[in-house]
């Protein structure tokens, strides 16, 4: 029997007691990230979750390439359905399985997958909270070397309505389609030449959602303290610099129970796009 998720977030303890569990898996989404701005770089962190270690079971998803859009002008770029089922069925996630997605990094790389998943209608899936580096800090065992995945069968439903695009927020801009706008990007990652942020953004980077000491997420009456300026807010649009950060505060927004969250996928990189020439 599949262990039972109560909420999107998992803590380590959890996960400690349900390892091994039957349909239980475990998935490191783990992204290596290098430069600022323009300059930054992302790549798998396979290496890092073979040589380095990771949770007993675990394995890997590559966020890069297996599970956004190939060709995209934008990394991160979600895929289409089929690429989606094609990569975490080669997971062994079926549509049986509880999954539990963690990261190395603040959680924007679990989050993205765990948005991802929710997206394509797959609600038995949530992150660790405080991801491999509580883990690691509570002394938990570590195991090194590459897991092989059991191949399995996944199939996704319609792909929910989770995604803004560029016309969604022009709507929420210029007021005919009303929506909060968040930023989860640290200005500090944007280097030197930070990008003007969406006419009416509420910034909330992801450094004010996650305590710094313990890399968990803050519980939920300081989080509300947080977002109070969009909890009333009818529909909230989430965005960063590419999409990924966004699906952190998009996950703490979930916490808080608002049930109309999007996320921007492609954020400020699309936004800050000359847009296309009107066809005469």
């Amino acid at each position: 029997m599949s262990p039972l998720l109560t909420s999107p977030l998992v803590s380590t303890q959890w996960l400690a007691d349900h390892l091994g569990s039957d349909d239980l898996v475990v998935i490191d989404a783990t992204v290596r990230t290098s430069g600022i701005g323009r300059g930054t770089r992302w790549e798998s962190a396979h290496d890092a979750y073979v040589e380095d270690g990771h949770v007993p079971g675990a394995v890997f998803a590559d966020l890069v390439d297996d599970l956004s859009a190939p060709g995209a002008s934008i990394p991160f770029t979600r895929p289409d359905v089929a690429r989606f089922e094609r990569a975490v069925s080669a997971l062994g996630v079926s549509n049986g399985s509880t999954v539990v997605v963690y990261d190395a990094a603040q959680g924007e790389w679990a989050s993205r997958l765990w948005w991802l998943f929710r997206s394509f209608g797959f609600d038995t899936v949530a992150v660790l909270d405080g991801g491999f580096g509580k883990w690691s800090r509570e002394g938990r065992p570590i195991r090194l070397g590459a897991l092989a995945p059991r191949s399995s069968t996944f199939l996704a439903t319609e792909e929910r309505p989770m995604w803004a695009d560029r016309d969604r927020v022009e709507r929420a801009v210029d007021g005919s389609e009303p929506a909060a706008l968040v930023c989860a990007a640290d200005e500090r990652a944007f280097g030197p030449a930070v990008p003007e942020l969406i006419p009416g953004t509420t910034a909330i980077p992801i450094d004010r959602v996650i305590d710094e000491d313990t890399n968990a997420f803050l519980r939920p009456r300081t989080l509300s303290t947080v977002f109070a300026p969009v909890l009333d807010a009818p529909e909230v649009v989430t965005y960063c610099g590419v999409g990924t950060a966004a699906c952190v505060d998009a996950l703490a927004l979930t916490v808080l129970g608002h049930d109309h969250v999007q996320v921007y996928d492609g954020s400020l990189a699309d936004w800050s796009r000359a847009p296309e020439p009107v066809a005469s």
